[in-house]
């Protein structure tokens, strides 16, 4: 299962762009609040409804986080995030972030020696990290990304770390990306 991450403050294009081409590649991919109810209203005032508020961390693929401020603080600060990273972490599931969610990852000291992207002003937050300037960056199971701007490229990047190589090749074509 592939858990995206929803705070008050989220930046709706970098999860919603996200979820969309995953689903679209029929990946299994759940939008979780981590607010306690189900409505969680994003960085621009538009409240989306999450699919679920608690996960199985037995059943994690990967974790998402989408940026936005303040949504990054909001999951840096909920134990149900720090849990599901930490789990990521130790047991070798994807990481993904984009825009300032790297920081999650900074301050949990999981980008130490890994290459990682960020938002323009929030590097120093990428604690120990080779900072990266690309929109997208792989390294190892941590997939970071810089903004909005880089949503589908973030989304297409996730489907071929699953050997979705095709399908985010024909989405890109057919939404007209590239």
């Amino acid at each position: 299962m592939i858990y995206v991450f929803l705070a008050e403050g989220f930046e709706e294009i970098e999860a919603l762009a996200t979820v969309d081409i995953l689903r679209r590649a029929e990946m299994d991919v759940r939008t979780v609040s981590v607010t306690g109810e189900k409505e969680v209203t994003g960085a621009h005032a538009i409240t989306v409804t999450a699919d679920i508020t608690e996960i199985n961390l037995d059943d994690v693929d990967a974790v998402i986080l989408p940026g936005g401020m303040p949504g990054t603080l909001n999951l840096k600060a909920s134990d149900k995030v720090q849990d599901a990273i930490k789990y990521s972490f130790d047991n070798n599931k994807l990481m993904c972030a984009i825009c300032a969610a790297p920081l999650v990852f900074g301050g949990a000291g999981f980008l130490k020696g890994k290459k990682a992207a960020c938002y323009p002003g929030f590097e120093h937050e990428l604690i120990g990290a080779d900072v990266a300037y690309e929109p997208v960056v792989r390294d190892g199971n941590i997939i970071t990304s810089r903004g909005a701007g880089t949503a589908h490229l973030f989304a297409f990047e996730i489907l071929k770390y699953f050997g979705k190589e095709k399908e985010a090749a024909e989405l890109c074509k057919g939404m007209i990306y590239g």
